[in-house]
C-alpha cells in the first residue's frame, strides 16, 4: 500500500486478489430472520425536560450554591447527547432565574481538531450558541496549572472557566466508557479532567494509558474541586433507545459517589444482545457518531486494547460493510473487526483516523483487519472461519450499527433461543441474502 498525501483511502492502492471462494468448501449463507429486541424503556418527554430542570435547581442543596451576580461557566461537551440543546437551554434559563450570568464554554478535550474556533464549530453543530440557548460561548485552548494528583500527574483547566468565572458547572451524559471500566468512567468527572483539560491536559492523562483512568479522574476531578470553583454538574442518563431517561444535578459534594450510583443505572438501561453466543457478527456502520470508538465495545465484547470487553455474549467474527456519512472517512474502530472490503478502505481518511488513535494513546481501533473484495467474500469468509464444524450452524447477526440494537437480524438456528428469551420475537418470515452484481448487500 502507498498512501496518497491526503490521506484518503482512494489514493491508496490495493492489490488485492479476488479469494477463490470456489477453492472452498461451497459456503452456503443462512436464511436470516427478522427479529426484535425490547428493552426498558425511560424516555421523559422533551416537554417536561424544562420542568425537570426546573426541580432540579430549586433543590436547597443546589439554589444555595448561586446567588445573583455569579458567572457561571457551562461546560458542554462534543458527544452526540439526545435533547442536548435543549437540556443546556434549561439550564442557562434556570441560572438566570437565580440571578446568574451565564456563559458556555467548551469541554471537549482535544476535539475540534484542538482548536477553539473547530470546538466553538461542534458546538453550533448541537445547537449550542448564544441565539439558541441563551448564553454566550467562550472558547479558548488555554489552561492554567492546577497541580499534581498520585505521583506527579499533572493538572491542567480551562483558563476562561477558571478565570472569568465564579462559578463552573458541567453538562455530562454518564455512561460506560469505550476503552476501560471502573467504578467512574464517562460522566462528570471524565468532563472535568480530560473536557476541562482542553488539549493539553486531555493529551497529557491519555499518556497514562486508559488502564489508569479508572484512579485518575476521581484523583484529577477531586484536586479540580478543591482548587477552582466548581459547583458540580448536571448528569443525563439515556436509555437503550438513546432517549433521555434522567436528569439530575449532582453537587461536588456528592461526587463521586453519586456519580457511580447514576453509572451502574446507565449500565443497567444499555442496549445489549440478548442472545448467549454470536460466531458471526455483521454491522452494517461504524463512525464516530455512533460511538468514539466507531462501535460500542461495550456492545461487540471487544476493545482496542483487548478482545475481552464488557459483559455482552462472545462474538468470534466481525465484519465492517461500511462507514457512516457523518464520521466524514473517520473509520476509528475498523481495528476491532476481523473482515471489512476494498470499497470501506478506499473511503478512510487515514490521516484523521491516526491522529486520534495516536492522541488517545490506544492504536488497535486503527488497524486494518483482512480486506476483502467485496460483501459477499467477506462474510462468507467469516462464515467459513467462524470455528463451527458445519456452516449451517454457524451462529450470524447483522446490525446496523452498535446504537440500533431494537431490530436486527439472525440466522435461522437462533430462532429456538429467541422465542425462549422474553425480550425477543421474530418480526417476519427468513430471507435470504440479496448482493448486488459487484457483490455487495442490497437491503
Amino acid at each position: 500500500m502507498n498512501g496518497a498525501s491526503d490521506g484518503r483511502g482512494e489514493g491508496i492502492h490495493l492489490n488485492l486478489g479476488r479469494v477463490n471462494l470456489a477453492a472452498m468448501e461451497p459456503v452456503r449463507l443462512p436464511r436470516m430472520v427478522p427479529v426484535r429486541q425490547r428493552f426498558d424503556a425511560r424516555r421523559i418527554d422533551p416537554e417536561d425536560m424544562e420542568a425537570i430542570i426546573g426541580g432540579q435547581f430549586r433543590r436547597e442543596d443546589v439554589r444555595g450554591k448561586i446567588t445573583p451576580g455569579m458567572r457561571i461557566a457551562v461546560g458542554v461537551g462534543s458527544r452526540g447527547i439526545e435533547n442536548l440543546a435543549l437540556i443546556v437551554r434549561a439550564v442557562v434559563q434556570e441560572l438566570k432565574k437565580l440571578g446568574a450570568v451565564p456563559f458556555i464554554v467548551p469541554a471537549m478535550g482535544s476535539h475540534g481538531g484542538g482548536r477553539a474556533e473547530g470546538q466553538e464549530r461542534l458546538l453550533a453543530g448541537y445547537g449550542i450558541h448564544e441565539e439558541n440557548v441563551g448564553a454566550p460561548v467562550r472558547a479558548s485552548m488555554d489552561t492554567v496549572y492546577l497541580g499534581t494528583v498520585l505521583d506527579g500527574v499533572e493538572v491542567h483547566f480551562d483558563r476562561i472557566a477558571y478565570e472569568q468565572a465564579d462559578g463552573i458547572i458541567v453538562v455530562a451524559r454518564i455512561k460506560p466508557h469505550t476503552d476501560f471500566k471502573g467504578p467512574i468512567e464517562s460522566g462528570i468527572l471524565k468532563m472535568l479532567g480530560i473536557g476541562l483539560g482542553k488539549h493539553k491536559g486531555a493529551s497529557y492523562l491519555h499518556k497514562f494509558g486508559m488502564e489508569r483512568f479508572g484512579t485518575l479522574l476521581p484523583a484529577v476531578g477531586a484536586l479540580m474541586m478543591e482548587r477552582t470553583p466548581i459547583l458540580g454538574g448536571v448528569g443525563i442518563v439515556e436509555d437503550a433507545y438513546h432517549e433521555t431517561a434522567h436528569i439530575e444535578f449532582v453537587p461536588k459534594e456528592q461526587l463521586p459517589h453519586r456519580e457511580e450510583q447514576l453509572l451502574a443505572e446507565a449500565k443497567r438501561l444499555m442496549p445489549r444482545f440478548w442472545l448467549n453466543d454470536i460466531d458471526v457478527l455483521i454491522v452494517d456502520e461504524i463512525g464516530k457518531n455512533i460511538s468514539g470508538s466507531g462501535m460500542d465495545p461495550n456492545i461487540i465484547g471487544r476493545s482496542g486494547a483487548s478482545r475481552t470487553f464488557g459483559e455482552g455474549p462472545a462474538i468470534r467474527k466481525i465484519v465492517v460493510g461500511g462507514l457512516t456519512e457523518e464520521t466524514k472517512g473517520s473509520a476509528v474502530g475498523i481495528g476491532l473487526a476481523d473482515f471489512t472490503t476494498r470499497r470501506v478502505v478506499e473511503q478512510i481518511d487515514f490521516a484523521t483516523m491516526y491522529t486520534n488513535v495516536i492522541t488517545a494513546m490506544e492504536i488497535g481501533g486503527g488497524k486494518l483487519p483482512l480486506v476483502l473484495h467485496n460483501d459477499e467474500e467477506a462474510i462468507s469468509v467469516a462464515v467459513c472461519t467462524a470455528g463451527r464444524r458445519e456452516y449451517d450452524q454457524v451462529k450470524v447477526v447483522r446490525i446496523k450499527h452498535t446504537l440500533a440494537l431494537e431490530d436486527i437480524l439472525v440466522s435461522e438456528n437462533l430462532l429456538p433461543e429467541v422465542e425462549a428469551h422474553p425480550m425477543m420475537e421474530a418480526t417476519g418470515a427468513a430471507r435470504e441474502w440479496k448482493f448486488d452484481a459487484t457483490g455487495h448487500l442490497i437491503g
